[in-house]
């Protein structure tokens, strides 16, 4: 496979699950990514990492930031690139999966990976590898995803207890970050109809170093 073919082997189940008239994760942002809103500088050039139907590139486009998004599923981003222009917002998408996609080297500002509970753990340790060539130094990497105590709420996310996270196990993962903060919690969720209910949730604010 060469870095402009996209691996279409997760694709498929994700064009399924997205070929619908709503959105799966809704149109409103994360609200941890929402949050950390104050974090990210006027201007900023921002990733988003897997970012399925584009709720969270389509949020960070209206506030302003150069938006770059990739997810493997060609409905997904035909769904993001119609939000965005429902939003009246330019967003530079790419169809490619985390492995293939043409990372660039110290190019991001930010790069947010919200749920990118796709990947199994070598490939979620080269994905984080990836994050870390491509920010600047002193960039901002914002993660949110599910601990592995979801399993027993069953509100959203993989039934993979290796595509689950916890505090331990990233932060071994990330030790070539500097670690600013990592928080797990259990909160109620309402992202569309995939993400809905109590949740075992962990967020993660971590730069590169300068």
């Amino acid at each position: 496979m060469t870095p402009s073919e996209p691996d279409a082997s997760a694709a498929p189940d994700w064009d399924a699950r997205f070929a619908r008239d709503d959105y799966l994760f809704g149109t409103a942002p994360n609200e941890f990514l929402a949050s950390c809103r104050d974090l990210i500088a006027d201007g900023a050039r921002v990733l988003c990492v897997a970012d399925g139907e584009g709720r969270n590139s389509v949020w960070l486009a209206s506030e302003g930031f150069e938006v770059t998004a990739f997810d493997p599923s060609p409905v997904g981003v035909a769904k993001a690139r119609r939000l965005a222009g429902e939003r009246g917002v330019t967003v530079d998408y790419d169809v490619a999966d985390a492995d293939s996609w043409s990372w660039p080297q110290e190019t991001f500002d930010v790069i947010a990976a919200i749920y990118i509970q796709f990947a199994p753990p070598d490939m979620r340790r080269r994905l984080f590898g990836r994050i870390l060539e491509a920010l600047r130094p002193g960039g901002l990497f914002l993660l949110e995803g599910y601990r592995l105590e979801q399993l027993a709420y069953g509100t959203g996310g993989p039934r993979v207890p290796d595509q689950l996270y916890t505090e331990a196990q990233l932060r071994e993962e990330l030790a070539a970050f500097a670690l600013g903060e990592i928080r797990s919690y259990d909160a109620e969720i309402d992202e569309g109809p995939a993400h809905s209910g109590m949740s075992a949730v962990i967020d993660v604010i971590a730069r590169r170093p300068v």
